[in-house]
């Protein structure tokens, strides 16, 4: 009798152009992090005035916190919809989808009206620009991630795709180093055309980045998956059926984006109206801090190729939980220079260890044919939690020198949920391509072997 061996998705094939695909991740990148700051920090400095009049300020700064998490509720819906059209009709044109969603839905909500000019309808077209913002972010990592991993040469695979992320540092600096000037305005320039100016510049980033994209080819491992048919008819019900704790790990890891949520948006809020730093301060520290990561992630990601992906990522969760506490301190010091050495400590050297791993390690998880789809449903489900971190974590502030104490407790736990979920994974740096997701590579060949030994209908 004849057995039918597990699938191989795909056979070993000449790598394409891992450097262009590098690069097309990271301008796509910048721009979903450009925007994604931007919106942070207008949501933390200028939408409660403007968006969410209120006589008390605090239920202000809640409801623009409240429109940042709404695009975290949208990206999983995006990672659903756009992962299964990835894994179906290719990575290369569902990421030159996503990015114009998330160019166009950004620079609509520069021209969107306040509150006092439109009235309900302000924040209500607001909260529709935030929502087209996480459908398009919710397919942007995965993609991203899948294309250049697929793209990438054994052995670098984790140097290669990091670059997704060094756009991360690189959007954030690019925000910051529009938004110093911004906040150097006039309080009434400010107010009424000045936030709107990094918005408006977020279509130079997406004309760069669609034009990269165009001249890209799709990877190799789709083209051969194609060329075989085996692409799965319908990668979420396969997923699911295969590799189902594969994606509710990849969730519990992605909780550690939290620390990026409560560190960038929040603490800008809290040090700037709490601790009594003034804005240009404070953005000048955290993009000085983030932008020393576009260095320190692709070393990181360079070790993991070498000792694996685990160690990182748990060094990463478990430094991070203690120095929340330092960099929440320092900013009640008043301190500036502790609270750079704080934040380089936390973001630049810790979180950089996480940031520069994740987008290959979670893309490793999944089999080929449902590489896109589980990689976007894991990672956006978990990032439901981060989205909603700053408001959390204002809700949870309590008043006094000390009142920051919940909020990093708060922060504590997800990297203890993410560094639990890190530890129960399978370690794949060394894994050979064709052999990621092993549960569904075996589940299907089971399938396979069955329907081989299934007996032949005889015409009578």
């Amino acid at each position: 009798m004849t057995t039918t061996p597990p699938p191989q998705f795909p056979m070993q094939l000449p790598r394409k152009t891992p450097r262009k695909a590098a690069l097309a991740s990271f301008l796509g990148s910048t721009l979903e992090y450009y925007d994604f700051f931007i919106y942070g920090t207008a949501a933390a400095l200028v939408f409660p005035h403007l968006f969410f009049p209120s006589a008390d300020p605090a239920i202000g700064l809640i409801g623009a916190f409240a429109t940042f998490g709404v695009a975290y509720v949208a990206r999983p819906f995006g990672g659903l919809v756009m992962g299964h059209f990835g894994d179906k009709l290719g990575r290369k044109k569902i990421l030159l989808l996503t990015l114009g969603i998330m160019g166009l839905a950004s620079l609509g909500i520069g021209f969107l009206p306040t509150y006092e000019q439109l009235g309900v309808w302000a924040p209500i077209l607001l909260v529709a620009g935030r929502l087209a913002q996480g459908f398009s972010a919710g397919a942007e990592s995965a993609g991203a991630s899948t294309l250049t991993l697929e793209h990438s040469p054994e052995g670098r695979r984790g140097f290669f795709t990091s670059f997704v992320m060094t756009g991360y540092a690189s959007g954030m600096v690019l925000a910051t180093l529009v938004f110093i000037p911004v906040t150097a305005l006039p309080r009434d320039a400010m107010m009424d055309w000045g936030w709107r100016v990094p918005f408006w510049l977020s279509i130079v980033v997406l004309a760069i980045a669609y034009w990269v994209r165009t001249h890209l080819e799709e990877t190799p491992v789709f083209e051969e998956a194609q060329e075989r048919r085996q692409v799965a008819p319908l990668p979420i019900r396969d997923v699911l059926r295969f590799q189902a704790p594969d994606v509710l790990r990849v969730a519990g890891m992605s909780i550690m984006s939290v620390m990026q949520t409560i560190f960038t948006v929040f603490g800008l809020a809290y040090a700037s109206s709490s601790a009594g730093f003034d804005r240009a301060s404070i953005l000048t520290v955290n993009a000085v801090a983030i932008g020393l990561s576009m260095f320190a992630m692709p070393l990181a990601a360079k070790l993991s190729d070498r000792i694996g992906r685990r160690p990182l990522l748990l060094t990463a969760a478990i430094g991070c939980s203690i120095t929340i506490f330092l960099y929440f301190l320092a900013l009640a010091s008043g301190n500036l220079v502790l609270v750079f050495l704080a934040a380089f400590l936390n973001m630049t050297v810790l979180y950089s260890a996480f940031n520069g791993v994740w987008p290959a390690f979670f893309a490793e998880q999944f089999a080929a044919p449902v590489r896109y789809t589980g990689m976007a449903l894991g990672n956006q489900f978990g990032l439901v939690l981060a989205g909603f971190g700053p408001m959390i974590a204002g809700m949870l502030l309590a008043p006094g020198i000390w009142g920051w104490i919940p909020v990093a407790v708060f922060g504590t736990v997800c990297m203890l949920i993410a560094a639990g979920a890190t530890f129960f994974s399978r370690e794949t740096a060394g894994t050979p391509i064709e052999r990621l997701g092993a549960p569904y590579l075996a589940g299907t060949g089971r399938r396979q072997q069955a329907e081989a030994q299934r007996p032949v209908p005889q015409n009578r």
